[in-house]
């Protein structure tokens, strides 16, 4: 296989990965930078602090923005399974990384789910149900998106997706290609929760902010 596929891949992955929906809407509707509010994350979660129709708008792009790439890159170069993963990643690193930003975005959670959901869904299924469980047991958005990272791995491997999406023999990919899906969830799950370390010292400290169900 010629650079190129992989070269387009991750850069698309990147490109529509590093779009700052969080800051963007938040300028654009509150005429505020979301960075200067709360944790200073772009994510949904500190824009819902802001606005919570703006954090939800922020979910439900962050993940639209992980999938796309994944898609087109599905339909761009078929049967070759780990480019998506690769722009997978690559989508991940964006939101974490955005150049438009400075390199300093958000911490991955959201676009994670979206850039694996149509790669590995009974995985992303099981990661979605371990973030909420926790969720609701220790009502700490932070703890609940490391534990879910930290099992997409286990559940992919569980679920039997991802890393054996194609044959050692196949003549279109290298030995390196064929590791890509692993390497990708790995690198994936690895970076969201090494995005979470001051969360996790907050956690240990136990200062890490509780949400609160609210009642009318």
């Amino acid at each position: 296989m010629s650079a190129h596929p992989i070269l387009i891949s991750a850069a698309l992955g990147y490109l529509l990965g590093s779009i700052p929906f969080g800051y963007l809407l938040v300028r654009i509707f509150r005429g505020t930078d979301v960075r200067q509010t709360g944790s200073g994350n772009i994510g949904a979660t500190n824009v819902a602090r802001t606005s919570a129709a703006l954090g939800a708008s922020t979910l439900a792009l962050d993940v639209l923005k992980g999938l796309l790439p994944v898609w087109l890159i599905q339909n761009i170069f078929p049967g070759i399974p780990p480019l998506a993963f690769l722009a997978a990643l690559a989508a991940i690193c964006g939101h974490v990384f955005p150049l438009w930003l400075g390199f300093r975005g958000g911490k991955g959670v959201a676009t994670g789910v979206g850039a694996f959901v149509l790669l590995t869904p009974k995985a992303i299924l099981v990661v979605v149900g371990v973030f909420l469980i926790v969720a609701a047991v220790f009502r700490t958005i932070a703890l609940a998106s490391i534990f879910a990272a930290a099992c997409l791995p286990a559940a992919v491997w569980l679920c039997g997706e991802g890393p054996g999406v194609m044959s050692a023999g196949s003549p279109r990919v290298s030995l390196f290609m064929l590791m890509v899906p692993a390497l990708s969830i790995l690198a994936g799950a690895g970076l969201i929760i090494a995005r979470h370390s001051s969360n996790i010292r907050r956690i240990m400290a136990g200062t890490e902010p509780k949400f609160q169900l609210r009642h009318k």
